[in-house]
Protein backbone atom coordinates (compact mmCIF):
# COMPACT_ATOMS: atom_id res chain seq x y z
CA UNK A 1 0.00 0.00 0.00
CA UNK A 2 1.26 3.46 -0.93
CA UNK A 3 1.61 5.71 2.09
CA UNK A 4 0.06 9.09 1.50
CA UNK A 5 2.34 11.86 2.73
CA UNK A 6 2.06 15.56 3.22
CA UNK A 7 5.22 16.87 1.63
CA UNK A 8 4.86 20.55 2.41
CA UNK A 9 2.43 23.00 3.96
CA UNK A 10 2.24 26.57 2.72
CA UNK A 11 0.53 29.16 4.90
CA UNK A 12 -1.66 31.76 3.24
CA UNK A 13 -1.27 35.20 4.76
CA UNK A 14 -3.56 38.13 4.01
CA UNK A 15 -2.19 41.57 3.23
CA UNK A 16 -3.61 44.94 2.26
CA UNK A 17 -0.51 45.97 0.27
CA UNK A 18 0.87 43.08 -1.77
CA UNK A 19 3.77 44.99 -3.43
CA UNK A 20 5.02 46.19 -0.02
CA UNK A 21 4.69 42.71 1.47
CA UNK A 22 6.58 41.14 -1.45
CA UNK A 23 9.34 43.75 -1.16
CA UNK A 24 9.68 43.08 2.58
CA UNK A 25 9.90 39.29 2.17
CA UNK A 26 12.43 39.69 -0.67
CA UNK A 27 14.63 42.41 0.83
CA UNK A 28 14.41 41.59 4.55
CA UNK A 29 13.75 37.84 4.79
CA UNK A 30 15.47 36.66 1.59
CA UNK A 31 12.46 35.08 -0.14
CA UNK A 32 11.98 35.09 -3.90
CA UNK A 33 8.63 35.81 -5.56
CA UNK A 34 7.84 32.94 -7.91
CA UNK A 35 4.32 33.86 -9.06
CA UNK A 36 1.73 36.61 -9.00
CA UNK A 37 -1.82 36.61 -10.31
CA UNK A 38 -3.74 39.41 -12.01
CA UNK A 39 -2.62 42.93 -12.80
CA UNK A 40 -2.27 44.57 -10.36
CA UNK A 41 -1.41 41.43 -8.38
CA UNK A 42 -3.94 40.16 -5.85
CA UNK A 43 -2.19 36.87 -5.03
CA UNK A 44 1.46 35.86 -4.88
CA UNK A 45 3.77 33.06 -3.81
CA UNK A 46 7.24 33.51 -2.34
CA UNK A 47 9.80 30.79 -1.71
CA UNK A 48 13.01 30.24 0.20
CA UNK A 49 14.81 26.91 0.54
CA UNK A 50 11.97 25.06 -1.22
CA UNK A 51 9.30 26.35 1.18
CA UNK A 52 6.49 28.63 0.12
CA UNK A 53 4.28 31.27 1.63
CA UNK A 54 1.18 32.45 -0.21
CA UNK A 55 -0.15 36.01 0.07
CA UNK A 56 -3.60 37.27 -0.83
CA UNK A 57 -4.93 40.83 -0.85
CA UNK A 58 -7.86 41.27 1.51
CA UNK A 59 -9.60 43.90 3.57
CA UNK A 60 -7.87 44.67 6.86
CA UNK A 61 -8.80 42.25 9.66
CA UNK A 62 -10.73 43.40 12.67
CA UNK A 63 -8.36 45.03 15.12
CA UNK A 64 -7.25 42.84 18.02
CA UNK A 65 -4.63 44.91 19.84
CA UNK A 66 -3.91 42.30 22.54
CA UNK A 67 -3.26 39.43 20.12
CA UNK A 68 0.52 39.58 20.43
CA UNK A 69 0.78 40.33 24.15
CA UNK A 70 1.41 36.63 24.81
CA UNK A 71 3.46 36.18 21.64
CA UNK A 72 0.71 34.30 19.78
CA UNK A 73 2.63 33.30 16.66
CA UNK A 74 1.35 33.37 13.11
CA UNK A 75 3.92 30.82 11.93
CA UNK A 76 6.83 28.76 13.25
CA UNK A 77 9.60 28.06 10.74
CA UNK A 78 11.92 25.14 11.46
CA UNK A 79 15.47 25.97 10.38
CA UNK A 80 18.82 24.17 10.38
CA UNK A 81 20.92 26.83 12.12
CA UNK A 82 19.62 29.89 13.95
CA UNK A 83 22.72 32.01 14.56
CA UNK A 84 23.57 32.56 10.90
CA UNK A 85 20.00 33.36 9.87
CA UNK A 86 19.62 35.73 12.83
CA UNK A 87 22.81 37.55 11.77
CA UNK A 88 21.56 37.76 8.17
CA UNK A 89 18.25 39.25 9.27
CA UNK A 90 19.88 41.66 11.73
CA UNK A 91 22.12 42.95 8.91
CA UNK A 92 18.99 43.54 6.81
CA UNK A 93 17.32 45.57 9.55
CA UNK A 94 14.59 43.06 10.42
CA UNK A 95 12.51 43.90 13.52
CA UNK A 96 12.86 41.26 16.23
CA UNK A 97 10.28 40.87 18.99
CA UNK A 98 12.42 38.20 20.67
CA UNK A 99 16.16 38.06 20.15
CA UNK A 100 18.15 34.93 19.50
CA UNK A 101 18.34 32.57 22.45
CA UNK A 102 18.06 29.05 23.78
CA UNK A 103 14.68 27.82 25.00
CA UNK A 104 13.67 25.31 27.69
CA UNK A 105 12.22 23.14 24.89
CA UNK A 106 15.71 22.56 23.42
CA UNK A 107 15.63 24.91 20.49
CA UNK A 108 17.56 28.03 19.56
CA UNK A 109 15.15 30.57 18.18
CA UNK A 110 14.09 34.16 17.57
CA UNK A 111 10.89 35.94 16.60
CA UNK A 112 10.42 38.47 13.78
CA UNK A 113 7.57 40.96 13.29
CA UNK A 114 6.95 41.24 9.55
CA UNK A 115 5.78 44.34 7.65
CA UNK A 116 2.11 43.45 8.25
CA UNK A 117 2.59 42.83 11.99
CA UNK A 118 2.67 39.02 11.88
CA UNK A 119 4.95 37.19 14.32
CA UNK A 120 7.19 34.57 12.72
CA UNK A 121 9.30 32.37 14.97
CA UNK A 122 12.44 30.75 13.53
CA UNK A 123 13.84 27.81 15.48
CA UNK A 124 16.59 25.21 15.23
CA UNK A 125 16.88 22.12 17.39
CA UNK A 126 19.75 22.16 19.90
CA UNK A 127 19.87 18.35 19.98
Amino acid sequence: MLRRMIRQIAPQFFTTDLPATLAYYREKLGFECVSTWQDPPVYAIVTRDEHRIHFRCAKPPTANPGKYDDELLDAYLFIDEADGLYAEYAARGVEFTRTLGDTPWHSREFVVRDCDGRLLAFGASRD
